[in-house]
């Protein structure tokens, strides 16, 4: 994606279509507009007070690198050039993929995931799907690889491709490989190597207790051979019984093997740890120094603090220096964040051979020192950092990269036309294990403005269309228009559990002057910890509908799970029976 100064997005190429757009709009569209949701422009707007007050020289970047949900990075390099993936759970397509020359500033190039054949996520809930891409370069066949776990449906699989911006193979399965967070190694003679966590030999000794295996993979078959071992047990202590050691890299630097790894979960106990051994089997000792990366020791009130840091990867660049990208959070208040996970990126010091992330008792700093003596490239269609503004409207007939689904999509409901961006009513909604007509983009600041112009015309009072806020089926609100008495009305849906099952709750609602087929305007504004509902019927004047909603129910604190929020489009129709919803 590309910004003028205005923020409107300029489109690098199409990363995923359905169907031709003349095509959905003959089979979907005959003649008729009601129904159907028209979505005219987005407009999402950043306005973090740490951009704000601290902005950038020349010489430095903004951390996150990656903003909002964009978890669990991977990196690899082929010569001048770096890629790089990071988690997408049941949101599709799956696994974007980043280019780079400079570490800084990156071009999303697609994604690894972005045909159906690829990728079945039905039925999923939101936080199973897509775990811990990693991304890794095979300069002895010149191939590059992605090997991921498939939760919830499928386990652990690898694709391949000789170029990283696609398209990727059909998913190659290693039933043999159990766990979680697989990570490919190619070692100075040809031969490769999964390491991935799992359960130990024997029964687990507590709650957390887990392990790492290493295991040979033939890279001619695409499977991996009889030989596997467990080479850490627990993680850097036993004694201290330590959790879900997790997420590991293998390298080789100097004749020695590294393997890091997280450790303590990826909440905000996370930190990242590393061992070394002279032999690929191992044995493999925790170095000196560790953790190697951790904000858990720092005091709760710091300003502008990151939290949950670890999940990381190394990588040298071709200056000869390390550098490191890891996952960390960016909490409004003790534990809440809406951002998710997001991709973090700091040197790499050395310390008697063992390579540090961020000495222990040290914050994450939110900018710094670019890289020196790294290339850039050609062209500028860099990811947005700090605060900005990206405003769509779909000139193009295609998505662009920032827009996913949820779940997988099996059939045409979606279509861009004459500029305009237009969903179907369909009975499948955000509470539900299906996919639902929503064109999402994930909430990227803790301080945010995300609004659209539409016209809805319904067919009947069930059919329902607006604006989301979603973080997973049981936490969301639906900023909403429908039709009350031939008259549009506003309205704010809330999720709430009732005897176990997500409900529709409105919690607001304001019948408006328009006709049903009028254009409108609606709006979220967040500034933590709340969220300010309004509309407009001119484009100019705001109307609120109810300020102050609790965003902290959208936190991962509160909804659970491993995801972000996300903002978007969303057209549904839900059947009426006795008054009830």
């Amino acid at each position: 994606m590309n910004y003028n100064r205005k923020g409107k997005l300029r489109y690098v190429g199409p990363v995923f279509i359905l169907l031709l757009n003349l095509a959905c709009h003959s089979c979907i569209n005959q003649g008729t507009d009601k129904g159907i949701a028209r979505f005219h422009w987005f407009n999402y707007e950043g306005h973090d007070p740490f951009y704000q007050q601290n902005l950038l020289t020349v010489n430095e970047f903004y951390n996150p690198i990656l903003s909002g949900f964009y978890p669990d990075p991977s990196i690899c390099r082929k010569g001048d050039d770096f890629y790089m993936v990071t988690s997408t759970f049941s949101w599709y397509p799956g696994v974007p993929v980043f280019h780079s020359r400079n570490l800084v500033d990156w071009v999303q190039t697609g994604h690894v995931l972005n045909r159906p054949s690829q990728l079945n996520l039905d039925g999923l809930q939101v936080s199973e799907g897509i775990f811990a891409p990693a991304i890794e370069y095979n300069p002895y066949n010149d191939t590059f690889y992605m090997i991921t776990t498939l939760v919830g449906k499928g386990g652990n699989f690898v694709v391949t491709t000789k170029d990283p911006s696609g398209p990727w193979s059909d998913p190659f399965p290693l039933p043999e490989v159990p766990g979680i967070d697989p990570s490919l190694f190619f070692d100075d003679d040809g031969k490769a190597y999964i390491v991935h966590n799992a359960e130990p030999e024997g029964p687990a000794l507590y709650d957390g207790h887990r392990a790492l295996w290493i295991r040979e993979f033939d890279v001619t078959s695409n499977k991996v051979t009889d030989s596997c071992k467990m080479v850490v047990d627990g993680g850097v202590d036993f004694t201290t019984k330590p959790i879900w050691i997790e997420a590991p890299h293998l390298y080789k630097i100097n004749g020695t093997y590294y393997l890091m790894a997280a450790e303590g979960g990826t909440g905000d106990q996370h930190s990242e740890v590393i061992f070394t051994s002279p032999d690929v089997w191992g044995h493999y000792t925790p170095m000196n120094i560790n953790p190697i990366l951790t904000q858990r020791d720092l005091p709760e009130g710091r300003p502008f603090p990151v939290s949950s840091t670890g999940h990381a990867d190394i990588i040298e660049a071709p200056n000869g220096e390390w550098y490191a990208v890891f996952l960390g959070c960016r909490p409004y208040e003790a534990g809440y964040y809406n951002t998710g996970r997001e991709t973090f990126l700091l040197p790499v010091s050395w310390h008697d051979s063992v390579p540090v992330i961020l000495p222990q008792g040290m914050p994450v700093p939110l900018k710094l020192k670019r890289p020196q003596d790294l290339k850039d490239l050609d062209n500028r269609n860099y990811f947005p950092s700090g605060n900005f503004v990206q405003y769509d409207d779909f000139t193009l007939n295609y998505l662009a990269p920032c827009w996913n689904f949820l779940r997988t999509p099996r059939e045409v409901w979606y279509w861009i036309t004459r500029s305009e961006l237009r969903l179907k009513c369909r009975t499948a909604n955000i509470r539900s294990r299906e996919n639902p007509s929503m064109v999402a983009r994930r909430q990227q600041h803790q301080n945010f403005s995300a609004s659209l112009g539409m016209t809805f015309e319904p067919e009947n009072d069930g059919q329902k269309a607006g604006l989301v806020c979603f973080q997973n089926e049981n936490h969301n609100y639906f900023l909403g228009v429908k039709n009350r008495n031939n008259r549009m009305e506003v309205f704010l849906e809330k999720s709430v559990l009732k005897d176990g099952k997500p409900m529709a709750e409105v919690i607001a609602s304001q019948i408006t002057g328009l006709k049903p087929g009028k254009k409108i305007y609606l709006k979220v504004t967040g500034e933590m910890p709340h969220l300010h509902f309004c509309y407009s019927t001119n484009g100019r004047s705001w109307k609120s509908l109810i300020e102050n909603q609790d965003a902290r129910y959208l936190s991962t604190a509160a909804a659970g799970g491993f995801v972000g929020t996300y903002l978007g489009m969303y057209a549904v129709e839900e059947t009426v029976e006795n008054g009830k919803r």
